[in-house]
């Protein structure tokens, strides 16, 4: 019987929709009937992310919950989340259910940590960064996450707004520069914490990138298998 995996919309359109088209593309399938189940919840009224972790917008916490609460009704086995900001909120929405919910950050510096990385640059909004999210879970793993100075943050949000706008060359010019500076002061690798960034950076222009959207794609698979197995 298949595994009905929930993902939490309503936090980025491009970002859920990238995960769902990763899923199935990763997914090995003979026929439709070998998908996985998935069901999403875009919930638009979901407040910014970034804003609420600056301390200058509304608890995204209950609308997620609500999310959550709805995915779980609807016979969701376990959650998912593309958005890298809403994971500072996911341990209170995970609380508020009784299905797991697989974290992006985590499933990352395991990544890293099978790979052997020791050192990695960190490509992520105001809020990622300030989440520590991905610091914390590599630092678990006794991996160093490089972040930029704050002179280079600003650059690295213009190029994300500039991708958002339309922009793919100009948002390519500010965060290429960026990571070849986190390269040349010792980055393995770069963590695109942006579902936007990998538009612009590609792994054969650099050491690598790390596409934390894939990895929790794989994850979701490994995780229905293991549930399908059990």
């Amino acid at each position: 019987m298949k595994k009905v995996v929930g993902i939490m919309g309503g936090m980025g359109p491009l970002a859920t929709v990238d995960l769902m088209r990763k899923i199935i593309s990763f997914t090995p399938a003979e026929k439709d009937q070998d998908h996985l189940h998935l069901i999403t919840d875009n919930f638009p009224q979901i407040p910014n992310r970034t804003t609420a972790i600056l301390g200058k917008g509304t608890d995204p916490t209950p609308f997620m919950i609500e999310s959550a609460h709805r995915l779980e009704s609807a016979g969701a086995n376990f959650l998912v989340v593309a958005c890298n900001t809403a994971h500072f909120f996911v341990k209170s929405v995970e609380n508020a259910v009784s299905i797991p919910i697989l974290h992006m950050p985590l499933e990352t510096a395991k990544f890293l940590k099978k790979r052997h990385f020791k050192k990695v640059g960190l490509l992520a909004t105001d809020g990622t960064i300030n989440t520590k999210l991905y610091q914390h879970s590599c630092h678990h793993y006794k991996i160093e996450v490089m972040e930029p100075n704050i002179q280079m943050q600003k650059e690295v949000m213009k190029g994300i707004y500039a991708i958002k706008g339309g922009n793919l060359e100009q948002g390519s010019s500010y965060l290429s520069k960026i990571a070849r500076s986190l390269i040349e002061e010792g980055a393995e690798a770069i963590i695109a914490g942006c579902t936007e960034i990998p538009l612009v950076l590609k792994s054969s222009s650099f050491s690598a990138i790390i596409d934390p959207t894939e990895i929790l794609a794989r994850a979701v698979i490994k995780n229905a298998n293991d549930l399908i197995k059990c």
